[in-house]
């Protein structure tokens, strides 16, 4: 009874940790479930050899390591994910086509809720969402696997180049010359912050622009729409390699090869430290609406500037706890009878 006890609370300890280690594994790996995978490793490890942990760090630590372990062995096939920009050139609409590429190719949107526990500082929860952004983690994802650690250990969540040295198995001079050179090799790219600046709360002027871009989207009001669209906004669309730049082109793909998407309805989502909505297309057999997307949108002065669309549904929208269908409103039936 005793020894149940003990294990039972040796799940509660470790469970504690769960949202912490996946987001640390999500910006390693670039994938919701292969960190969440990576994760229950890390625990499984952990609950099977938490009797030879010697107590000479702490807990948080020593599950650190062991997740830095599990990652480094999973990314040891020297596959890095991306966004579609990273792997093409943008596509002119006249030349459209849809070309679908592996799930493992794609860098993968992730809910807030798994991947951010809640940080009474301020400046440390605007870190971590920050860190999670598309534009930030598809950065991480071309440094090499140790300098990838090394960032994420010593930017985002502020370890000393001490602790982290301990839990890498080398010195503070190694861990601080892969500091310099995984910051180097952000800085050349100059992308890593393109996401754009989002407030949280959202401010008045981002709420403003969400419920027009809602109001827009639903109304397949592309005039509307573009008077949201920086002039470089982007849009994506995995598994596709396809993407857009440019108010026209996008419109203009969403009144062509998109045009079943009209009469869609926007359903408020947070991944990635942004602004998404799960996009729901009218259900021409079944009534109602089925599920098309998860989108993210990054934003930056009053404007969207990115527009990712994220198509596999049946993985996405469970993982984001999202119905597989909606009803069509009630006075749209009463029109429709």
């Amino acid at each position: 009874m005793g020894g149940g006890t003990a294990t039972a609370g040796l799940d509660v300890v470790l469970e504690k940790h769960r949202t912490e280690l996946t987001g640390y594994c999500y910006r390693m790996l670039g994938s919701s479930f292969e960190a969440e995978d990576a994760v229950q490793d890390t625990l499984v490890r952990a609950w099977r050899s938490h009797g030879k942990f010697e107590g000479r760090s702490s807990l948080r630590s020593w599950l650190y390591r062991i997740a830095t372990n599990v990652c480094l062995d999973m990314l040891t096939a020297g596959n890095r994910r991306a966004r579609p920009m990273d792997l093409t050139e943008a596509t002119p609409l006249a030349r459209a086509a849809l070309s679908p590429r592996p799930d493992s190719t794609w860098l993968e949107p992730v809910p807030d809720a798994r991947v951010l526990p809640a940080a009474e500082d301020p400046a440390e929860a605007a870190v971590a969402k920050e860190s999670v952004r598309l534009a930030f983690t598809a950065a991480l994802q071309r440094l090499p696997p140790r300098q990838r650690a090394v960032l994420i250990l010593r930017e985002v969540l502020a370890w000393r180049a001490s602790e982290v040295a301990e839990l890498l198995g080398t010195s503070v001079a190694s861990v601080n010359s892969a500091l310099q050179r995984a910051r180097a090799t952000l800085a050349e790219r100059g992308d890593a912050g393109a996401g754009g600046a989002v407030s949280d709360p959202l401010d008045e002027g981002q709420r403003k622009l969400l419920e027009r871009y809602v109001k827009a989207f639903e109304g397949y009001d592309m005039t509307a729409l573009t008077a949201l669209l920086h002039e470089d906004a982007v849009m994506t669309m995995p598994p596709f390699d396809l993407w857009l730049r440019g108010p026209a082109d996008i419109t203009g793909f969403m009144t062509t090869l998109g045009a079943s998407c009209a009469g869609s309805r926007l359903v408020p989502v947070r991944a990635n430290g942004l602004p998404g909505f799960a996009h729901y297309k009218p259900d021409e057999d079944g009534g109602g609406f089925s599920p098309w997307a998860v989108q993210v949108l990054e934003i930056s002065a009053g404007r969207i500037t990115g527009f990712h669309c994220f198509l596999d549904t049946r993985r996405w929208f469970p993982l984001f706890d999202l119905p597989l269908h909606l009803e069509a409103e009630a006075d749209e039936t009463e029109e429709g009878a």
